[in-house]
């Protein structure tokens, strides 16, 4: 009777996965999933810079390690690298690179959150084009994700 059960269950999980990969699936379950960043990449906050594709993707992780971001998924053949926002802000935000020609990459900034995509746009932008890194200090809230009770 036992097998039974089994069966029964693992049966309609794969029925109830429809077209969705298993691997995604398993992804979206554990919270590391990047198919919402390549969905909302459409409405990215987009900006091209004077590197190759390796360099920029090299000082973009750089970046958003210095400034406080949690890098989860780093894919090189769809060169994307997914962040939570900071380890403790878990908005998921999606930087797709793109080698538009020799010495140029175009970086599109995508997320769900308006928030996290301007955030994560504008700390890496600023980077790359002043060449100064401002770390977040630990323990500092962002005034303006602070939500207040009237």
């Amino acid at each position: 009777m036992r097998i039974s059960k089994l069966a029964v269950v693992f049966f309609l999980s794969v029925v109830l996965m429809g077209c969705a990969g298993t691997r995604e699936v398993c992804k979206g379950v554990l919270g590391v999933s990047t198919k919402v960043l390549e969905e909302s990449r459409n409405e990215a906050i987009k900006k091209e810079f004077n590197f190759d594709l390796i360099t920029c993707h090299n000082k973009v992780r750089m970046i958003l390690k210095e400034t406080g971001s949690y890098i989860y998924c780093d894919d090189l053949s769809k060169d994307m690298i997914a962040v939570y926002v900071s380890e403790e802000d878990t908005t998921p935000v999606g930087l797709f690179l793109t080698e538009v020609n020799k010495g140029v990459t175009l970086i599109e900034v995508s997320s769900p959150s308006v928030y996290g995509k301007e955030k994560i746009s504008k700390t890496v932008f600023n980077a790359l084009i002043t060449g100064v890194i401002k770390p977040v200090e630990k323990g500092k809230l962002d005034a303006a994700k602070v939500k207040t009770k009237h």
